[in-house]
C-alpha cells in the first residue's frame, strides 16, 4: 500500500511518459505556421491546421529517456559539475564552519532568527524577478538544507528558501528578460513597461511566500515530528558534522574560501545580467571555483578529484530524473500534439467579462506550463496567439502577459519540470511528499493570481 501511495519518482515520471505516449494515439496532430520576426520564430495564430499525427509506440516510449538525456545534456552536465564543485567546497569544511557560525548567531540573536527566512527568500525572489534565476538556484540546495537542519528546521524549509524564492520571483517578475521581456516584445508592448504594477505583484507574491515559510518553520521548530520529512531529517542529521561543541569560530582559511564562493556568486549574477551568460558559462565558473578553493583550502590533487567525483556521483540519480522529465515533452512534440492541445484550449478564453477572460488565460497558461517550462519557450509559443486573442475578448495585452507569467507559479509542483524533480532528487524528497506539502501554498498562489488579475482589468492596464 505504501508503494501505491508514494511511488518512486522514477516510477511516477515513467507513468507520466506512458500516459503521454497513450495520448499521442488519441489526440490528432496539429500545427501552427511560424514566421521569423526579429530573429525569433513566432506562431501565426490564424494558421492552425491539422496534420498527420505520429503516435508514439513502445519503442518511442523506451527511447524517450535517452532522448531526454541528450536534449537536457546542458542542464545535466551543469548539475554534475556544480555538484562536484560543491563537494570540493564542502571538503574544505568552510561551509560547515559557516553553518555552525549562523547556528550560533541564530541561537543567541532574536534578530537573526527573525530575519533569516525573509532576507534569503527575498534575495532569491529578486534574482528570479530580475535576471531570471532558475537553474542557478539548484546549487543552493546543498547549502540551505544542512543549514535548515542545523537550525532545527527541516529539509522542506531548506529546499523552499532558494527554490520557492527564485520560482515565485520568476513568476512575479518585473525585470526578467526571459519571460517578461520576450513576451512583451512578441506582443508588441514596450519592453519592461508596466513595471509599477508588476513591482506591486512581486512584493505581494514574495511576502506571501515569506509569511507561509515563517509560519511553517516556526511550526516545525515547535513540533519536528509534524514535518513530512521527519524520518529523512533524522537520517540526514546523523550524516552531518557534530554540533557546535568546541567550535571557536571560522578560521582565516575558511573565511577566504567563503569570500571566493561569494565572489563566484557575484560573478554569476553579473555575467547573467550583463553578458547573457547561460549554463555553459556558469558551469565553467563553478569549475574554476572548485580549483581555486581546493588550492586555498590546501587540498592536494587526489583529495580534490576524489571530492569532485563523489559530488558528481551523488547526483547521477538527479541527472536521470531530469532526463525522464524532458522525455515527456519530447513525446508530445514528436507526435505533433502540443499545438493541437493549445488550439483546443483557445475557445475556452472567451467570456462576457474581461476579468473572467484574463483568469481563464491564467488557467490555460497553467496547463501549458505542465508541458513547457521555459519562460522564453512559452512566450514564443503562446503570446502570438494570446496577444491578438486578448484584443478580441477585451483584455489588454499587458494583462495577458501577466496571466502568462502567473502560469509559472505551478512550476515548483509539477513533476514534468526538470528543475523541480532535480531539486527534489538532490534533497532526497519524494515528489508526492513534496506535492502534498505544496498543495496549500499552491492554492494560495492560485487565489492570489486570480485576485491580482482583477485590478489590471478594472483600470484597463496598458
Amino acid at each position: 500500500m505504501k508503494k501505491l501511495k508514494l511511488p518512486n519518482t522514477f516510477v511516477l515520471l515513467f507513468a507520466i511518459l506512458a500516459l503521454i505516449a497513450l495520448a499521442t494515439w488519441l489526440v490528432p496532430g496539429g500545427k501552427y505556421d511560424t514566421h521569423l520576426v526579429n530573429g525569433k520564430q513566432l506562431v501565426d495564430p490564424a494558421t492552425f491546421h491539422y496534420i498527420a499525427s505520429k503516435p508514439q509506440g513502445l519503442a518511442a516510449l523506451m527511447m524517450a529517456p535517452i532522448k531526454g538525456f541528450v536534449e537536457a545534456a546542458l542542464i545535466i552536465g551543469f548539475v554534475l559539475i556544480v555538484g562536484g564543485a560543491f563537494a570540493v567546497l564542502q571538503k574544505t569544511e568552510a561551509i560547515d564552519s559557516m553553518i555552525k557560525s549562523i547556528a550560533r548567531a541564530h541561537t543567541h540573536s532574536p534578530f537573526v532568527r527573525a530575519a533569516l527566512i525573509p532576507v534569503f527568500v527575498t534575495l532569491f525572489s529578486l534574482g528570479g524577478a530580475t535576471f531570471g534565476m532558475n537553474e542557478e538556484a539548484i546549487p543552493f540546495i546543498l547549502i540551505f538544507v544542512p543549514l535548515a537542519l542545523a537550525l532545527g528546521y527541516d529539509t522542506v524549509t531548506g529546499v523552499s528558501i532558494p527554490f520557492l524564492g527564485s520560482q515565485v520571483g520568476f513568476g512575479a517578475a518585473f525585470l526578467n528578460p526571459f519571460n517578461v521581456g520576450i513576451a512583451q516584445g512578441i506582443a508588441g508592448v514596450p519592453v519592461f513597461s508596466g513595471m509599477g504594477y508588476r513591482l506591486i505583484v512581486w512584493v505581494i507574491a514574495t511576502a506571501v511566500t515569506v509569511l507561509f515559510l515563517m509560519w511553517y518553520a516556526a511550526r516545525i521548530k515547535r513540533a519536528p515530528e509534524k514535518s513530512p520529512t521527519y524520518l529523512l531529517d533524522i537520517e540526514k542529521r546523523r550524516e552531518m558534522p557534530e554540533g557546535l561543541g568546541e567550535f571557536s569560530g571560522m578560521t582565516g582559511t575558511h573565511k577566504l574560501v567563503l569570500w571566493i564562493f561569494a565572489a563566484t556568486l557575484g560573478s554569476m549574477v553579473v555575467g547573467v545580467v550583463k553578458y547573457d551568460w547561460f549554463i555553459e558559462e556558469i558551469a565553467a565558473l563553478f569549475l574554476v571555483m572548485a580549483i581555486v578553493v581546493a588550492a586555498v583550502g590546501r587540498l592536494d590533487s587526489d583529495e580534490m578529484v576524489a571530492a569532485f567525483m563523489q559530488g558528481a556521483r551523488d547526483l547521477v540519480a538527479t541527472a536521470l530524473v531530469i532526463a525522464l522529465a524532458r522525455g515527456t515533452m519530447i513525446l508530445a512534440r514528436d507526435a505533433h500534439i502540443i499545438d493541437t492541445m493549445l488550439h483546443s484550449l483557445m475557445p475556452l478564453v472567451a467570456s462576457s467579462s474581461p476579468i473572467f477572460a484574463a483568469q481563464k488565460m491564467f488557467a490555460i497558461q497553467t496547463v501549458i506550463n505542465f508541458f513547457i517550462h521555459s519562460g522564453s519557450g512559452q512566450a514564443a509559443l503562446t503570446m502570438p496567439i494570446m496577444a491578438p486573442l486578448a484584443d478580441l475578448v477585451g483584455v489588454t495585452r499587458q494583462t495577458a502577459i501577466l496571466a502568462f507569467q502567473f502560469g509559472e507559479f505551478t512550476t515548483p509542483m509539477i513533476p514534468t519540470s526538470g528543475i523541480t524533480v532535480g531539486v527534489l532528487a538532490l534533497a532526497r524528497i519524494p515528489w508526492l511528499t513534496w506535492a502534498k506539502w505544496m498543495v496549500p501554498l499552491q492554492l494560495i498562489y492560485a487565489v492570489m493570481a486570480l485576485l491580482l488579475l482583477i485590478p489590471p482589468c478594472l483600470m484597463n492596464w496598458q
